[in-house]
């Protein structure tokens, strides 16, 4: 069995897809970028603050599933330049500060000029599913 997982504040919508599906204890997280939730645009600044954001609105998600921060065991990180991977991994650590998920970084294309784009999968320990809202 799987439930869809929505943003508590997302009101528009790029494509069809899911912010997050829940089974059988694990959470998937489509990919977060630095967007105001409310209005769908792009909310420009550093690249440690738009990881920020990215990291914020991924962690909204988690919060409806009933999860945290810490039952995250894998990230794919996209970057629209390489060239802000120091400054990406600085803002990323300071988000993960206890035991790290498992992480693949690589160089993308984004859309809506974002220029950094996070999914995540998580699993909590209790199960996931009993919280949240669905569609």
């Amino acid at each position: 069995m799987k439930k869809e997982i929505r943003h508590p504040d997302k009101k528009f919508t790029y494509g069809l897809f899911s912010a997050g599906i829940a089974s059988d204890g694990w959470l998937f997280v489509s990919g977060q970028g630095p967007l105001d939730m409310k209005t769908g645009l792009r909310v420009p600044g550093t690249i440690e603050e738009e990881t920020a954001r990215t990291l914020a609105n991924l962690e909204r998600i988690l919060g409806e599933a009933g999860c945290t921060r810490d039952d995250v065991v894998k990230c794919t990180c996209y970057l629209a330049d390489m060239d802000d991977f120091e400054g990406f991994n600085r803002a990323y650590g300071e988000f993960f500060t206890g035991t790290r998920p498992a992480r693949t970084t690589v160089g993308a294309q984004l859309m809506k000029s974002i220029r950094v784009e996070i999914d995540a999968i998580a699993c909590h320990p209790d199960g996931i599913g009993s919280g949240g809202s669905v569609e």
